[in-house]
């Protein structure tokens, strides 16, 4: 049905990705991983590597395809039937990646990003803190200039990938006291610096991705590992917005689609008073509006990849997608489980796996009160920043003679 949206390249990379989804990643490591047996994949992120999976959108290179976003989605969509630990894992690459590609020297591109891509390096960004996430500029981890060095102090919480990634996309403050924009730089920095990784939350899903604490005290980072410019870490941070909520997007839409599925097919088969319960209204149109908002939601998130290929403003259009699409998962997967009943809600079925993963989609990347915020301040800024050459809808109303009656103060 969406096929029309991509190209042929982007066709074959989707089976591609579907082909190694099915044959590649053991149920038994998606277990191992739910039970918290296995804190970090790194066989997964891998075998991603040796099949050519990893970064698909940076440049050959340094070992990615050169593709466009609508490609990626389409195979994060693809990665997402796995959960949310191991998309997010895949979807890291994306997101730290997106920093070096864009903002790294050449020297920072060929020390870290060609051997992420080569699935010998293993990333992981640090930015939310133990006061808070979505305040990006109350950090208060900070970095001191000291020679050709910065010396980092302070905390990083809630890191997902912290205990097998080797080194950390950082933000800190370097001028506590200048203006907010100006106030943060974002940094490359080893494990190896003197960083201290603890593991330290029971979560209620996502589990298995290595999520930690990191602890910076003291650590000595190069100068030539600043990403961008002194200061500007809040121009790093406003990319990295694109990939951090498009990938949580596109993952979405590959949980959110099995569970319809694992629902559908399961309403096709058991029966109740004689028939299968799919003949039941109440069953049918559960899987129906499932449907509906799954296709809107997916239809968003692929325009959403097409705008941001073209270059254009996408802030509003990817808080959209990010919110449109985590929201469908949490009611796909809850209107799943009420189909399938009893037997939905134990581990008989994934479907109460993936009620776990998907509570979190809307808390990470941004809260989707966060994206609410960005939504409507975008909307306003747009709709008010010059007279619309659209037709003026407010003299049609019926009463000619009500201008008086528009009160605003």
């Amino acid at each position: 049905m969406f096929d029309l949206l991509l190209t042929e390249e982007e066709k074959r990379l989707q089976e591609e990705v579907k082909r190694f989804v099915r044959e590649k990643v053991p149920s038994s490591l998606i277990r191992a991983m739910d039970a918290d047996e296995v804190r970090y994949p790194k066989e997964f992120i891998e075998s991603l590597a040796k099949q050519n999976l990893l970064g698909l959108r940076f440049s050959k290179e340094w070992g990615g395809r050169g593709m466009k976003w609508t490609g990626e989605v389409a195979a994060i969509e693809e990665v997402g039937v796995l959960g949310s630990g191991m998309t997010c894992l895949y979807s890291l690459v994306s997101i730290v990646g997106e920093a070096i590609h864009h903002f790294g020297t050449p020297e920072q591109k060929a020390k870290y990003l060609k051997p992420t891509l080569e699935g010998k390096l293993c990333c992981a960004e640090a930015l939310t803190e133990p006061r808070g996430g979505s305040d990006f500029f109350g950090a208060t981890t900070l970095a001191k200039k000291d020679g050709n060095h910065y010396i980092l102090n302070g905390q990083k919480r809630f890191v997902v990938g912290a205990e097998g990634a080797d080194y950390f996309l950082v933000y800190a403050k370097t001028a506590p006291q200048a203006e907010p924009h100006r106030s943060i730089s974002c940094f490359i920095v080893e494990r190896d610096m003197g960083v201290e990784v603890k593991h330290v939350y029971g979560l209620l899903g996502s589990r298995g991705g290595g999520t930690g604490r990191l602890y910076f005290k003291d650590v000595k980072v190069p100068a030539k590992n600043l990403v961008g410019p002194e200061n500007g870490g809040w121009v790093v941070f406003n990319r990295m917005m694109i990939p951090e909520r498009l990938t949580t997007a596109a993952g979405a839409l590959g949980m959110a689609r099995c569970c319809l599925e694992i629902a559908a097919r399961y309403s096709d088969r058991r029966k109740a008073f004689g028939e299968t319960i799919r003949r039941f209204e109440a069953v049918s149109f559960k899987i129906a509006d499932s449907i509906a908002s799954l296709d809107a939601a997916r239809s968003l998130v692929y325009v959403t990849a097409r705008h941001v290929d073209e270059g254009l403003d996408s802030r509003r259009m990817v808080s959209e997608a990010k919110k449109t699409s985590t929201e469908m998962l949490w009611e796909v997967v809850n209107d799943s489980m009420q189909v399938m009943g009893g037997i939905g809600y134990t581990n008989v079925y994934p479907i109460e796996r993936f009620f776990r993963d998907a509570r979190l989609q809307m808390i990470w990347t941004g809260t989707n009160e966060i994206m609410d915020l960005l939504i409507q301040h975008e909307f306003y800024s747009e709709l008010l920043k010059e007279e619309s050459s659209a037709r003026d809808v407010e003299k049609d109303a019926g009463d000619l003679e009500g201008e008086e009656e528009k009160v605003y103060e």
